[in-house]
């Protein structure tokens, strides 16, 4: 029987955020050698890289940074909550996070190809892939940058990292009025800030859906345009983040919120994990 313990186990673990079955393997194979034991875990995991890369890495995290004028939101994902929780997967994000804030990125693709420490930034994920033993992917990156920049990071459950992440930019106002409309963004997952920046074939299409709704409904023909026109509206108010009525106060649109605070939110970006 090979030469560890219970601790031993546990300790490889929490540095390499391996599984305990993997670990145990290694272990073994490297009769109790954890430093073997971790070249093992790296090796037979480089070369379940490509195997993994079909699988679906649907948890993770979302973390960010935000520097007076400039945030930066980052989503990384794995394949279970057990990973993202664990302190390995979230040191990874911490410095996968600073590489983006250090390069400007704006997406995952600009991040990836970005040289950290002699390697690409792929080559690292690659590693970490390698050790834990599970695919481990950058989903989305944006840059937000305005008069002020507020970022939000929302649990949805306690004993897991941030699963939502939110960054406002706004002109004007204070940090709590930004600050409670990125709470309002995490809540209530607006897509678009204002009404222009909705497709117009979007539009088209409410417009088409609400008028063939009431016609069968057996609406009469006279009252159609306003029936149109006030679903087409609630489909603004659901969607479009100034419209949407504020979450502390639903009698109130967002944009009233941040016209009474002297603020005019000039941008947002909005991930939840998996999402």
């Amino acid at each position: 029987m090979a030469n560890y313990t219970a601790a031993d186990i546990k300790a490889l673990r929490e540095a390499t955020g391996a599984g305990m079955m993997d670990v145990k393997k290694a272990l073994d194979e490297a009769e109790g050698d954890a430093t073997k034991a971790t070249e093992i875990l790296r090796v037979k995991g480089l070369k379940g890289v490509t195997k993994r890369e079909g699988r679906s890495a649907s948890n993770g995290l979302v973390t960010a940074h935000v520097d007076g004028t400039v945030g930066t939101l980052v989503e990384i994902n794995c394949e279970t909550d057990f990973v993202a929780k664990g302190e390995k997967f979230g040191e990874l994000a911490d410095k996968v996070l600073a590489q983006a804030v250090a390069t400007g990125a704006t997406d995952a693709e600009a991040l990836l190809a970005s040289e950290l420490d002699g390697q690409t930034v792929q080559a690292v994920l690659d590693e970490a892939n390698a050790t834990i033993g599970e695919k481990i992917e950058i989903r989305r990156v944006a840059r937000l940058e305005g008069g002020q920049v507020v970022s939000y990071l929302h649990k949805t459950s306690p004993d897991l990292p941030a699963q939502i992440g939110v960054l406002v930019a706004t002109e004007g106002g204070d940090a709590q009025v930004a600050r409670d409309i990125a709470m309002h963004v995490a809540a209530f997952s607006p897509t678009v800030l204002t009404r222009a920046d909705v497709a117009e074939e979007t539009v088209a299409n409410e417009r088409r859906i609400a008028e063939e709704t009431a016609r069968e409904e057996g609406k009469p023909e006279q009252a159609l345009p306003k029936i149109v026109e006030g679903r087409v509206n609630g489909y603004f108010k659901e969607n479009v983040l100034l419209d949407q009525p504020f979450a502390k106060d639903p009698k109130k649109s967002v944009a009233q919120v941040a016209q009474e605070g002297g603020a005019e939110v000039t941008s947002f970006a909005r991930f939840k994990v998996g999402v």
